[in-house]
């Protein structure tokens, strides 16, 4: 079977509620994008025309019911329609049950796809978390949702891109209460690894990480708390030893300013809000969001669903392009190493 020249990427329209829909109706409607990939949308026929609707986008998609491996050389940008959901239960900027089982139904279609061989990468516009918890996700996110599905045991964590600077984290979507509890020597290390790994996989020959402090100034020698001298600090000690340019920890109210100096490549964080409230900052627009450590490429816009202008047609695609062009390198790049193993 002839191999194709260009990245194949699952593209779903994620939350029919939110801003999702009409962001890939934009994408799609990028001349650029589908010259230089092969785009598989999975969805509901009628979601992705409300897109179109909401965007005021006319892009002509062939349908493909059961795509084959060689999908791309007749058909793209294609369709690849599945029922996830009635029209009718589609319901404009509201987290729902319906609109919950959407989201995990698209994601399991995609994957379904990436393990047969049928893409190399998936682009999914923004989920709501509240809806696919009703939906009865049974985890913590739609990342570790996909590390479930696919069977995959190994580290994952969600990864925050904005221009080339990087955020891993040690902990995630859990409580804040439950923070000081969760961080442990292998938690931290595995953050400091996978930020690595990511870059080296990128092009950076030696990735410089910048490692967060938990408690305020660091802990202040530990007048504020003792994690930064008993567990972070030997753990970047630690990390170093093994040859990764790490170091720390930083006060959290200034690594920020030295990764954005250039400094750093990349900043290891305790929790979910020490570094998302400063990479929106920097650029809500732009952020992109990582599945990192699964087998399969997997990118979305940092922004969420946007209940609040969802069916206006006032989208804002550049998220969803730095996403786009994001999983379209990792998946290229896989790609690559594997037909150089192969050989």
């Amino acid at each position: 079977m002839p191999t194709p020249t260009k990245p194949r990427i699952a593209v779903l329209p994620g939350d029919p509620s939110g801003i999702g829909p009409e962001l890939v109706a934009r994408l799609l409607a990028e001349p650029g994008n589908t010259g230089a990939t092969h785009i598989l949308v999975v969805g509901d026929a009628h979601v992705v025309e409300m897109g179109q609707r909401q965007a005021g986008t006319a892009t002509r998609l062939a349908h493909l019911s059961q795509p084959a491996a060689d999908w791309w050389r007749t058909a793209s940008p294609a369709l690849c329609p599945i029922e996830t959901l009635a029209a009718d239960e589609v319901q404009i900027a509201e987290a729902t049950l319906a609109s919950g089982r959407s989201a995990l139904r698209q994601l399991d279609a995609a994957l379904d796809l990436a393990a047969r061989g049928i893409v190399d990468g998936i682009l999914f516009a923004p989920f709501n978390k509240a809806a696919m918890h009703q939906a009865g996700m049974g985890v913590e996110d739609e990342h570790r949702y996909m590390a479930k599905r696919m069977g995959f045991t190994g580290y994952i964590s969600e990864i925050n891109v904005l221009e080339g600077l990087m955020t891993t984290r040690v902990t995630s979507h859990i409580p804040l209460k439950e923070v000081a509890g969760r961080i442990t020597r292998q938690g931290i290390l595995d953050a400091i690894s996978l930020a690595d790994e990511t870059l080296k996989r990128a092009g950076h020959a030696k990735p410089r990480i910048a490692v967060c402090a938990l408690n305020p100034h660091a802990g202040d020698g530990g007048n504020f708390g003792r994690e930064e001298i008993d567990l972070i600090a030997p753990t970047v000690r630690e990390a170093a030893a093994q040859g990764i340019a790490a170091d720390g920890p930083w006060p959290s109210d200034t690594i920020f300013l030295r990764a954005r100096s250039g400094k750093a490549d990349a900043v290891v964080i305790m929790y979910h809000d020490q570094g998302q409230i400063a990479m929106k900052l920097m650029g809500f627009e732009r952020g992109v969001t990582v599945s990192g450590g699964l087998p399969v490429p997997a990118a979305t816009p940092a922004h969420g669903t946007a209940f609040d202008i969802a069916g206006k047609g006032q989208a804002n695609p550049r998220g969803i392009q730095a996403a786009f062009d994001l999983v379209c390198r990792m998946a290229a790049a896989a790609g690559t190493s594997a037909a150089g193993a192969a050989a």
